[in-house]
């Protein structure tokens, strides 16, 4: 079956933004459905070959240990400082 991408977009534009949340979730949750049906079908062999994998999953272990890992709050609060810095910058 072939979508056509404009016509759904402007279907949502034109729906309230109540069901466009509702729309927005539904897109979340079939792409996370996608990404679980690909990681499901990755073996373990494969992944333990995976040199950049192997290398990311070093760096956040390091991270860890040196207290390097945001909580929520002050993750929130460093992104607000980065954002804040940015804007301070583009008023020069």
């Amino acid at each position: 079956m072939s979508i056509d991408r404009e016509e759904l977009k402007r279907m949502i534009d034109r729906i309230p933004e109540q069901d466009a949340i509702e729309v927005y979730d539904f897109i979340g949750y079939l792409n996370m459905k996608r990404e679980r049906a690909v990681l499901e079908q990755l073996d373990d062999a494969s992944l333990a070959e995976d040199a950049d994998l192997i290398r990311q999953i070093g760096q956040s272990r390091e991270d860890r240990e040196h207290g390097r890992i945001y909580g929520k709050e002050a993750g929130l609060d460093y992104l607000r400082n980065k954002v804040k810095d940015f804007e301070h910058e583009q008023n020069v």
